[in-house]
């Protein structure tokens, strides 16, 4: 049985591992917020870029120069580029662990393709490293300060790799921010860029040919793609972590209740025992 001392100490612990995780679940908190407005701020621009994107390809489907596109080109999927969205840090709950079977299932469903993994976070970057899969980039930090230059360069290094015929296809693994407590697992084919359906079609007059307007937009759309899915995952993580530390410092508050009333049942059985111990020797001496 342990001493009071030990169970005092336990107890010592808990609370302060309790404090800890309320601190985290305020931090988060308060950065959630910061990225909630974010991903609200840009769902209606990539809404709208999409509505564009597919009046301009309805627009140019009857050109003959827009089977020439690379980047809309389908073609059979040899070689694909994954890229992995985690976070830097773990305690976020099944955050991370979700992304990477989910990776590890989509690796499993393209057995005779050769898959390079682009990582960003460190998390996706140190699992799949071990395990000596191809990682053909890294990219670690950039949700502390999400920003558009860092989409741009992933969405341009894509880009440029399937006009030089390196990849087939580029995929997209990432945490879809949409409640606090609820976070939804995405995988999308960003490249070769499928055409957004539109429910209602826009004639445009156009100043250039639309082809040569979609050379410019359609690597602006990757962009925007990759983009969103920064965001969304830094909501996504920043809420997760606040739930996975609410119910951490929810635990330790009920070990510290088990402890507090173990340790009580200890002292009252030592003073008991102390009260015996005292009787005994009275009556011991009284014969």
């Amino acid at each position: 049985m342990p001493s009071l001392i030990d169970i005092r100490r336990r107890i010592r612990s808990v609370k302060n591992t309790q404090q800890i995780t309320k601190a985290m679940k305020m931090v988060s908190a308060a950065k959630l917020r910061r990225a909630q407005d974010r991903v609200i701020a840009g769902r209606p621009y990539a809404a709208m870029l999409r509505q564009i994107l597919s009046n301009v390809i309805a627009a140019a489907g009857d050109s003959d120069d827009s089977g020439s596109l690379a980047l809309l080109a389908a073609r059979p999927e040899d070689r694909i580029q994954l890229i992995l969205l985690t976070s830097d840090r773990g305690l976020a709950g099944a955050f991370n662990s979700n992304l990477i079977k989910a990776a590890q299932k989509f690796i499993r469903e393209h057995p005779n393709a050769k898959i390079e993994i682009e990582t960003l976070g460190r998390k996706g970057r140190d699992f799949f490293r071990k395990r000596n899969f191809v990682i053909s980039g890294e990219y670690l930090g950039i949700f502390a300060k999400p920003s558009y230059t860092d989409a741009s360069t992933i969405g341009k290094k894509v880009v440029e790799r399937l006009k030089n015929n390196e990849i087939d296809a580029v995929y997209l693994i990432y945490n879809e921010f949409k409640t606090v407590a609820t976070q939804n697992l995405t995988v999308t084919r960003i490249l070769p860029v499928e055409p957004p359906k539109s429910g209602e079609r826009i004639n445009y007059i156009f100043e250039q040919p639309p082809v040569d307007l979609l050379m410019s937009l359609l690597p602006r759309y990757v962009e925007v793609q990759i983009y969103s899915a920064i965001v969304e995952s830094t909501a996504a993580e920043h809420a997760a972590r606040m739930t996975a530390m609410d119910a951490a410092s929810s635990n330790a508050g009920d070990v510290i209740e088990r402890l507090t009333l173990y340790m009580n049942r200890v002292r009252q059985a030592s003073i008991t025992k102390e009260i015996i111990e005292v009787v005994s020797g009275a009556a011991a001496a009284a014969e």
